[in-house]
């Protein structure tokens, strides 16, 4: 017979879902990881080691093809590395080495938040995370709530403020730009 739960652990219990609860296995560099980019889900991290290692397996079967397939070698690898270039998951476009170092950091560094320390539009990561939440920021013309977005290099330049964003107009007023005409919107 087991004993009726007391009041303190009835409560404890309800936050928690036995049936769909994972276990928080993982190593300790997974541990870290999610530390030090902000991942709000370890299932995000997953599936970027998952990608990555898809990239890395891709790269080293198209390194051991035979020398007989040396045209469709260099056609595919041109095109995995513009691909990986154009995501801004490598930094040059010269070798297949680029693609067999290629980790899920990589993946990580491209997020949103990551993206906004890197130009210097928020202080840290938690800050960065909390004003995408909030809706501070857009990317082009959209708003975007969600701190998981992989930008690529050729949207990196559209990140800016949302108009009516209250740390906006703090930066203008510190940078001194602020418009008559923005005072009005």
């Amino acid at each position: 017979m087991v004993r009726k739960l007391k009041f303190h652990e009835q409560k404890l219990l309800r936050r928690l879902d036995l049936v769909s609860w994972e276990a928080a296995g993982g190593s300790l560099a997974e541990v870290k990881a999610l530390r030090r980019y902000r991942l709000g889900r370890r299932e995000d991290f997953v599936q970027y080691k998952a990608l990555a290692r898809t990239v890395r397996a891709l790269a080293r079967r198209l390194r051991d093809l035979g020398p007989d397939s040396a045209a469709f070698r260099a056609r595919c690898a041109s095109a995995l590395l513009e691909k990986l270039y154009g995501l801004g998951l490598v930094s040059c476009q010269r070798s297949l080495a680029a693609c067999e170092s290629l980790s899920a950091s990589a993946f990580c560094r491209r997020r949103l938040p990551c993206l906004l320390v890197k130009l210097r539009m928020a202080q840290n990561l938690r800050h960065a995370v909390t004003f995408v939440e909030q809706g501070h920021i857009r990317v082009g013309p959209e708003v975007v709530t969600d701190p998981a977005l992989l930008i690529p290099r050729a949207v990196e330049d559209f990140i800016t403020w949302v108009d009516a964003s209250r740390l906006r107009q703090k930066v203008l007023d510190y940078n001194q730009e602020r418009d008559d005409f923005d005072l009005a919107a």
